[in-house]
């Protein structure tokens, strides 16, 4: 198999001060084809060298030279794909948890749905930019319950934490401990389902399979909830977060209470509604992240939330 090295003269930048020079510099290449940029980038990661702002090459001459091996030519070659490959296997699927968000959308009913229209549209903003290079920047309207969202303790307590309060660490990569409930026989969700599990620091989300009528006049009504007596067991238990996958946590066909938001967000638990995806997810094992953007006296944003599978 032919071998060939790249031989050249070498000037470096870096981003903080200072560079390298060099002058008939030799260099392992993995194949004859390579440009000037990509023997750079080998040059660099051959070097192993950090905040490089320039480099420059001169001379390049490609020759049929046996290796000597330079770390350059295994990392172009393979280390990087390879690296990249491992990383996602090294990590769980992901799983979308959250409904699309889309002008005109009804999430809850009696709140407006969402408008989307251009502050500048590509075609106007032609003349603010070189030719050939153009921009949309649209404005969204919509209330903070729309699509999947999350609720904090702001949303019901005017004394509450708010958005911006929220620990990312209540937020991001939870255990989460999925309870499957699409057989259940009545609406409301008791104490006694969560007994068989240690709940302290996870993420709790409610199974229903009530997402399947998300967008129709079907899920307005009848909707699965998390009774009073099972809000208080998870407060008690210890549980970082609670999601369902129906119109709201509370009986909304049960008057003007919300027990379950009450108690929830009294005590910290961040509540996420309007859920979708559920039946993907193991009972236990899969971790649930659903973060809203960071909004000073605001209790309830949209959230993507997702999960990520065991690996296997």
């Amino acid at each position: 198999m032919t071998e060939y090295r790249a031989h050249f003269d070498a000037e470096i930048d870096f981003v903080n001060g200072g560079g390298l020079r060099a002058e008939g510099f030799r260099l392992d290449l993995p194949s004859a084809d390579l440009d000037e940029a990509a023997i750079a980038e080998l040059l660099v990661r051959h070097l192993g060298l950090a905040l490089v702002g320039r480099v420059a090459l001169t001379g390049v001459e490609i020759v049929e030279e046996p290796h000597r091996g330079s770390r350059g030519t295994a990392e172009a070659g393979s280390a990087g794909p390879a690296a990249s490959a491992e990383s996602v296997d090294a990590r769980g699927e992901l799983v979308d948890l959250s409904h699309t968000i889309r002008a005109g959308l009804v999430t809850y009913p009696g709140i407006p749905a969402p408008t989307v229209t251009p502050h500048l549209s590509r075609e106007a903003s032609r003349e603010h930019y070189a030719p050939g290079t153009e921009f949309a920047i649209d404005l969204i309207t919509m209330a903070g319950n729309t699509g999947t969202y999350l609720d904090s303790p702001y949303h019901r307590y005017a004394r509450g934490g708010d958005l911006a309060s929220l620990p990312l660490e209540t937020l991001v990569g939870l255990p989460a401990e999925v309870f499957h409930l699409t057989d259940a026989a009545s609406r409301g969700i008791p104490a006694e389902v969560f007994f068989d599990r240690e709940l302290a620091g996870t993420a709790v989300l409610l199974h229903t399979g009530w997402s399947r009528h998300f967008g129709a006049p079907e899920y307005a009504f009848g909707s699965p909830f998390l009774t009073e007596a099972g809000a208080r067991h998870l407060v008690d238990a210890g549980a970082v977060l609670v999601g369902i996958d129906s119109l709201n946590i509370d009986d909304t066909e049960s008057g003007g209470t919300r027990p379950a938001h009450s108690i929830l967000l009294a005590a910290g638990v961040h509540v996420v509604e309007h859920l979708t995806g559920l039946d993907r997810l193991p009972a236990r094992g899969a971790r649930f992240t659903a973060v809203p953007p960071r909004v000073e006296d605001f209790g309830t944003f949209p959230v993507r939330a997702f999960a990520e599978l065991p690996v296997r």
